[in-house]
This record gives structure tokens, C-alpha cells and sequence, in this order.
């Protein structure tokens, strides 16, 4: 038995120690170690084997999980004090954009609940509204302008529906007589003579509806957009005045304030100023415009009713040499009743 444990004592003296083990790979927790030295001291609990303190090793020896994976640091980023990765690049800019959208969402939330407020309040009466009488005259006008000519480019396409079914119907009839004048020799003169005279109508018929189509054509440029890009301007400019109203109203309310910060008072001053200078600028936007406009319109106007009246009266006067002198004199294309679309060399 003292061989035994004189054996056992060589063994352990021959061991290195585990601090001076470097190179040797270790495996399992710390509280495997600790286990492992209670029983083998738990073992020999009869002989003095030596002291071994369990705990010490934990102190000597750190801890690693090698199993979780390292982050790989790259040449933009940088680890912080508190552990936080950043980027040297993206993350101003990423501040930056995110407080810029802040900043705009922020400012259009104002200003939306500002120019609410200020639409209640004139409804209710209880605030006053900026107004240009001359100018604000102009604008009914144009906009009631702009509804009669709508109802008059609503009709001329209904006439101009109306009677192409009529030149369909005059071609069809053309057509008829004169199979019928083939079939019935007895009656070939009075069938070729209807014939013709629904061929001429027609034909006079077809220039009188590309008189209509050019017609049609000018007057909805002149309403859909020419007339809505100046109203367009006004719908801007009628905006921007309920804007400086509600910052009017803004800076007449805090002047008596005198608790009020000076930096407020100020930032008033210099919204109220910007939406003053704005508002002026449209408003003389609306006023060239609308001058412009109106030139324009007499322009238009004049050309085509001089056109539609000039057709019309040839037409149902059955002169066919001054209805087509009215469209050359317009430069309308003219189209026989008899032509079909041209080969696709000529298109």
C-alpha cells in the first residue's frame, strides 16, 4: 500500500502544471474542473496527497467561449467604449438624412395645423382674410369662363357625333343607289342621280367635320390646359394667402405676449415674413398670367369662330368651293369622303 501511494506521489511530481501548460487545449466548463478536484481530493481524503485549491484555477486559467464567432472589424468601423460598433461613414449620413426628415415632417404638421386652423376660423368669422378685390374678381371671372366654354366644347362634340353618323349614313345610301341603279335599268338614271347627290354630301359632309375636329381640338387646349395651368398658379396662390394669414395672425397674437422668449418672437417674425414674400410673389404671378391668358384667349377665340362660322354657313348653303377655301385658309388638312387610310409607305 505505501508502494501504491509512493507511485501515485511520483506520478503527481512528474506532471506539469496546469499554469505552466500553455500549449495544452482544454475543454469542458469550470465547473467540470471544479468537480474534478473535489474527487480527487474527496479520494484521498486519508493521506495527504497535497493541497489543491480548485478555485485558484479558474483565476489562472480565463474562460472562452470558443465556439461563438468573432466579429471581423473593419477598416470603417470602430468599436466604442460601451462595446457599440460604428461606422465612420454611414452613420452621419444616416443621422443627417433621418433628422432631415424629421425636421420636414415636423414642419409640415405646423404648417397644416396652422392653415386648418386658419380655414375654420374665417369660415366661422372669427378671423380676417387678406383680400384683393380686383384681382380676386378676375379670378371668378375666369373660372366662369372657363365653365362656358367647357359647356360649348361639350355640345360641338355632340353635333360633331351627330353628324358623322349622318355622313356614314349619306355614304351608305350613295352606296345603295347605285347597286340599285345597276340592278334596275329602268330606273338607273334616278338612282345614279340619288347616288351622286349622297356622294356629294358626303364629301362636303367630311370637310365640315375636319372643321369641327379642329375646332374641337383648339378650344380643349385652350379649356384642359392652358386655361387649368393658370389656375393651377391660383390654387398656389390662394394657398400661400391662408398661409400668411395664419402667420398674421401667429405674430398679432404673441405681440402682447411679454413673457415670450425672444427667439420665438423672432422665429414668428421671420416665418411671417416668408410666407409675406411668397404670397406676393404669386399673387403677381396671377395677375401676368392671367393678362397673358387673356390675350391668348381673344386670339383663340377669334380664329376659331370666324372658323366654325365660315364652314357651317358653306356647308348648309351647299357651297363646296367656299368650304374648302375655309379650311385652306385655316390650313386644315382635307380629306375625301372616298380615301382610306394610304399605304404604309405614304404613312
Amino acid at each position: 500500500m505505501a508502494e501504491r501511494e509512493r507511485s501515485i506521489h511520483e506520478m503527481l511530481k512528474d506532471t506539469p502544471s496546469m499554469n505552466d501548460s500553455c500549449g495544452a487545449v482544454h475543454t469542458g466548463t469550470e465547473g467540470a474542473s471544479l468537480g474534478i478536484g473535489i474527487g480527487l481530493s474527496g479520494s484521498t481524503s486519508s493521506h495527504s496527497i497535497g493541497t489543491v485549491n480548485p478555485l485558484n484555477t479558474s483565476s489562472n486559467l480565463p474562460l472562452r467561449n470558443h465556439s461563438a464567432p468573432t466579429t471581423p472589424m473593419s477598416p470603417t468601423t470602430s468599436q466604442t467604449g460601451n462595446g457599440f460598433l460604428t461606422s465612420a461613414d454611414g452613420s452621419s449620413s444616416l443621422i443627417r438624412t433621418s433628422a432631415s426628415k424629421i425636421d420636414s415632417i415636423k414642419n409640415w404638421s405646423i404648417s397644416t395645423y396652422k392653415c386648418t386652423r386658419q380655414i375654420m376660423l374665417e369660415k366661422l368669422g372669427k378671423s380676417q382674410r387678406t383680400v384683393d378685390s380686383e384681382l380676386e374678381a378676375q379670378i371668378e371671372q375666369l373660372r366662369e369662363t372657363q365653365r362656358k366654354y367647357l359647356s360649348i366644347l361639350r355640345l360641338t362634340r355632340a353635333f360633331s357625333s351627330h353628324f358623322q353618323h349622318v355622313v356614314v349614313s349619306q355614304q351608305s345610301l350613295a352606296d345603295a343607289f347605285a347597286d340599285l341603279a345597276q340592278k334596275n335599268p329602268e330606273l338607273q338614271k334616278e338612282f345614279i342621280c340619288n347616288s351622286e347627290t349622297q356622294r356629294n354630301l358626303t364629301k362636303n359632309g367630311e370637310l365640315l367635320l375636319n372643321a369641327l375636329n379642329f375646332f374641337i381640338s383648339s378650344v380643349n387646349t385652350l379649356c384642359n390646359k392652358t386655361i387649368d395651368d393658370t389656375l393651377l398658379t391660383i390654387r398656389q396662390y390662394e394657398t400661400a394667402r391662408i398661409e400668411f394669414d395664419a402667420y398674421r395672425m401667429d405674430l398679432e397674437n404673441t405681440k402682447p405676449e411679454i413673457s415670450q422668449a425672444a427667439s420665438a418672437l423672432e422665429e414668428t417674425q421671420r416665418s411671417y415674413a416668408h410666407h409675406k414674400d411668397l404670397y406676393e410673389k404669386l399673387r403677381g404671378d396671377v395677375a401676368v398670367k392671367m393678362q397673358f391668358l387673356d390675350e391668348n384667349r381673344i386670339k383663340v377665340m377669334h380664329k376659331q369662330l370666324i372658323l366654325l362660322h365660315n364652314a357651317i354657313a358653306a356647308y348648309f348653303s351647299g357651297n363646296a368651293m367656299a368650304l374648302e377655301s375655309t379650311l385652306k385658309q385655316f390650313n386644315i388638312k382635307l380629306k375625301s369622303p372616298n380615301n382610306g387610310s394610304g399605304s404604309w409607305l405614304e404613312q
